[in-house]
């Protein structure tokens, strides 16, 4: 496993930073460019290798006229493929499947990139069959966990024969990348998120929110959470929980807010307007994943100042915060632990001070300098072998 080495004392920024080697001109593969974290990765990096000095060019495989929640330099260059993901019955979707690569090989011939970087599973899988024989390298990044996940049995197995021939593996925690072969593994990074909230945000908190963030999915137990605040809010009266995020899951999670009686005290008011936003009127937040890649918002909570009460799932929060030291951590899908964690916390105000303290000045060390430094390794180990014929 390999991770950048951290800077001697008194070396400059030009001799830890790449930027005095040549410019380079990298190509990003994603789904597409909504609301989410890596999403908000791909931003920070393409926006920071832009200022660098190099060309950066962003393939998806979104409609043409699909906006960018998260705001691009201009000199980043954005080419949507028109061919969005869909569900489908196996010959339609593999049809679809098929399309996508052949576009996406088009594009990355026409672009000539002198690396491509990709990210999740599925794109990951189509970017390797559609680089073959083009003799660029290719590093794939897995932003989930891979041993939860469910991508189905053709991607896994598709993953598991394609991923060797990239050139390297990119994970946020070693936890997932201990999920893939050793003989992977001998080219592999471990590179956590960073986060950079917006610096003008305003306070507006009331002393009275609980906080969750996410896609209205299976995976972020939204279901467990509403459970765990059911049991605690008679207590609570004026506190209540807003939980922001879209998804599939909303019917099924408004419908368990009903037979809760919690239409009151459970508001769901979709995506934030801007990134970010939803930690100007947060007073506690509270991350109840059954299991995560990273969990990006519960290290913007962190940096946010607010105390944080979280699941202890694979992976991420225990990489984020020492249990009663930055946050609480609990069981995961333990709802009656994760209701004593919040009733402990919306209880007591000198806690929450302390932990939120505590994590602001923990989750400020995530600097979105020092992860696109190590991204800068990755890059340059790639090229660097591509140059001396040891891909």
């Amino acid at each position: 496993m390999r991770t950048s080495p951290q800077p001697a004392m008194g070396e400059t920024n030009a001799l830890r930073r790449p930027d005095a080697r040549p410019p380079l001109h990298v190509a990003i593969v994603m789904p597409g460019l909504g609301a989410g974290g890596t999403e908000h990765v791909v931003n920070v990096l393409a926006n920071e290798w832009t200022r660098r000095g190099w060309r950066v060019t962003v393939l998806t495989f979104e409609q043409p006229d699909t906006p960018s929640y998260y705001r691009f330099d201009p000199a980043v260059e954005i080419r949507r493929l028109g061919l969005p993901p869909k569900p489908q019955r196996l010959g339609p979707a593999a049809m679809g499947s098929v399309r996508r690569v052949q576009a996406l090989r088009t594009a990355l011939t026409d672009v000539k990139p002198g690396l491509v970087i990709s990210f999740l599973t599925r794109t990951n899988v189509l970017t390797l069959l559609a680089t073959r024989y083009l003799g660029v390298p290719v590093v794939v990044s897995e932003r989930n966990n891979p041993a939860l996940q469910d991508t189905g049995p053709i991607w896994r197995a598709l993953r598991r024969h394609l991923y060797p021939k990239a050139f390297g593996l990119v994970t946020m925690t070693a936890g997932a990348l201990e999920f893939f072969p050793a003989a992977l593994r001998r080219r592999s990074w471990v590179i956590p998120n960073s986060v950079d909230l917006p610096a003008d945000r305003q306070r507006k908190r009331l002393g009275n929110t609980l906080t969750a963030v996410g896609r209205l999915v299976p995976q972020k137990g939204f279901d467990l959470l509403i459970e765990a605040f059911s049991r605690i809010a008679p207590e609570f009266p004026d506190w209540s929980l807003v939980i922001w995020g879209e998804g599939p899951e909303r019917a099924a999670l408004e419908a368990q807010r009903a037979a809760l009686r919690l239409e009151g005290r459970v508001r769901m008011p979709g995506i934030t307007g801007e990134p970010g936003l939803w930690v100007e009127t947060a007073d506690v937040f509270v991350l109840s994943s059954r299991f995560e890649g990273w969990g990006i918002v519960l290290l913007e909570a962190m940096a946010a100042d607010l105390p944080v009460v979280s699941f202890d799932c694979q992976w991420g929060p225990r990489d984020m915060l020492t249990d009663s030291v930055h946050g609480l951590l609990v069981e995961r899908e333990n709802v009656e632990a994760l209701a004593g964690a919040l009733r402990r916390v919306l209880g007591d105000g000198a806690l929450r001070a302390r932990l939120g303290e505590a994590a602001g000045r923990h989750a400020r060390t995530f600097t979105p300098e020092r992860n696109v430094d190590q991204w800068d390794a990755v890059a340059f180990a790639a090229i660097t072998a591509r140059d001396d014929g040891s891909m």
